[in-house]
């Protein structure tokens, strides 16, 4: 169960070194987010659970022999794996 935060309760800042905050009341464009398009979503031929390194550092699970693309960095890595099929919607 969640609890309700009523009047009283404050949020406590996390202090990350070298991370500096955003100032309050940030303007955020409507096009400095750029869309990706639809996730795409692969088949693991061999495993129906594991995680995938990217050459980044980055990672991507594998859950129920499926693991989703979510950019274009991923997807090229997903496409070029041998043990992936990518799944047609």
């Amino acid at each position: 169960m969640s609890k309700s935060r009523t009047d009283g309760d404050s949020a406590e800042a996390i202090v990350v070194p070298g991370l500096k905050p955003a100032p309050l009341g940030f303007p955020v464009a409507a096009d400095a987010v750029e869309s990706i398009g639809a996730a795409r979503v692969f088949r693991d031929k061999v495993f129906t659970s594991r995680t995938l390194i990217l050459p980044g550092g980055g990672t991507l699970p594998v859950v129920a022999g499926r693991v989703t693309a979510c950019g274009d960095d991923q997807f090229a890595f997903l496409k070029a794996h041998p043990d992936l099929e990518q799944l047609k919607e």
